[in-house]
C-alpha cells in the first residue's frame, strides 16, 4: 500500500560483529522519516553475544523474517555453519521473495542456506579462500567491495557493508536520497568516485589497487565498438587466453562484461546528466537510441525514460 515502509530485518547470529550489525541499524533504523522500518531478530529472543563487545538484547525471533522485504545478515565469528533452523529461515525468506543481503562474514550464512549457489559473492578478503573452499559452487570474488546479483547481495569486510547499504538506498530510491543519507553519516556515497557505475563490475586489480590494464582500457573506450580480438591485443594475450582470463576474473565472457559496463555507464549518465538518449547511447557504445532502449529495458527492467524520471530530476530531451 502507498506509504508503507520497506521492512528491513537484520539477523543477529551469536558472536555478531559489533560494527557489522551497527551499520544497517544506523543506515536504516535511525531514520524516523525515511522509507525503511528496521527490526533486529535472533534465532531465539533474548540475549545475543556480540564479538568483542557487550551482549545484545533482541526482542524478536526468526518469525520476523516472514514480513521482511530485505534480510541482512551481518558478520559473525567464527563463521561456522549456522543452525539448521537459521538456514531454513533464510531459505524460506528468499523463497518468499525477500532480498537477501550479507555484510562481511555473513556471506557464510547465506552460502550455508544455498542462496549463493551459482552466484558471484564476496566477503572479507581474509576469509574469501575459506568461503570458496567450503562452498565451491559459489564464485567468490574477494576484490569487490560489494556484489549485486539482483535478489542476493554480498559485501566485503566491515565498512564495505556501509557501501552496500548506501547502494541499496540508491537502487531503491536513486542517487539523491543515497547521497543525502551518506552526507548525514559523514560517509562517502561512492568510494570509487567518478567510476561508481563500475563498482559492481568485477575486475582484476594490480598490486597498487588500480584495475588491470585491459579492464581500465576497456572502461575508457566504451564508446568504441570493441571486440574480443581488440581486448586480446590490448592485453597481449591470445583470444582463448583472454576469454579464460575474463571468466576467471569476472565469471563472465568478455562481451557480456562489456555489455554490463556499457549499461552501467548508461545508468550513470541517465542519473547525472540531461543528455539525450541518442547521446547516452553513443557514449556507451550501444549504437542507436532504439538499440540502447531495448538493451536497457531487457537488462535493467525499466525504460531509460522511467529510470531517469525515477533517479534524476533533469528532464529527458529526446533526440
Amino acid at each position: 500500500m502507498p506509504g508503507e515502509k520497506h521492512q528491513v530485518v537484520v539477523v543477529a547470529l551469536d558472536n555478531v560483529l559489533a560494527l557489522d550489525i551497527g551499520i544497517p541499524v544506523q543506515v536504516f533504523g535511525s531514520w524516523p522519516d525515511g522509507p525503511y522500518a528496521l527490526t533486529v531478530c535472533a534465532e531465539r529472543p533474548g540475549l545475543v553475544a556480540m564479538h568483542g563487545g557487550p551482549v545484545l538484547s533482541v526482542a524478536d525471533g526468526l518469525d520476523a523474517l516472514a514480513t521482511a522485504d530485505t534480510v541482512i545478515v551481518p558478520g559473525y565469528l567464527e563463521p561456522d555453519r549456522p543452525s539448521a533452523e537459521v538456514g531454513a529461515a533464510l531459505a524460506e525468506a528468499a523463497a518468499r521473495g525477500s532480498r537477501m543481503v550479507s555484510i562481511c562474514l555473513g556471506a557464510f550464512a547465506l552460502a550455508a542456506a544455498g542462496l549463493l549457489d551459482g552466484r558471484r559473492a564476496t566477503t572479507h578478503w581474509q576469509y574469501a579462500a575459506a568461503l570458496a573452499k567450503q562452498y565451491p559452487q559459489v564464485t567468490v570474488q574477494p576484490e569487490a567491495l560489494y556484489i549485486d546479483e539482483g535478489r542476493v547481495l554480498t559485501s566485503g569486510g566491515v565498512t564495505a557493508g556501509l557501501d552496500l547499504c548506501l547502494h541499496l538506498i540508491r537502487r531503491d530510491h536513486g542517487s539523491r536520497l543515497a547521497n543525502q543519507r551518506a552526507r548525514l553519516m559523514v560517509a562517502a556515497s561512492h568510494r570509487a568516485g567518478g567510476q561508481a557505475q563500475f563498482m559492481d563490475l568485477p575486475v582484476s586489480h594490480d598490486p597498487d589497487g588500480r584495475p588491470a590494464p585491459v579492464y581500465e582500457w576497456a572502461l575508457r573506450n566504451l564508446h568504441q565498438p570493441l571486440t574480443v580480438d581488440q581486448l586480446a591485443r590490448q592485453a597481449g594475450m591470445s583470444r582463448r587466453t583472454l576469454i579464460r582470463r575474463f571468466h576467471a576474473d569476472t565469471g563472465r565472457p568478455p562481451m557480456r562484461w562489456l555489455l554490463d559496463a556499457r549499461l552501467g555507464l548508461g545508468r550513470e549518465l541517465l542519473e547525472s546528466s540531461d543528455l539525450t538518449v541518442e547521446a547516452v547511447a553513443r557514449r556507451c557504445g550501444l549504437g542507436t537510441p532504439a538499440n540502447f532502449r531495448s538493451l536497457f529495458k531487457a537488462h535493467v527492467g525499466v525504460s531509460p525514460r522511467v529510470y531517469r524520471e525515477t533517479f534524476n530530476s533533469a528532464p529527458l530531451r529526446e533526440a
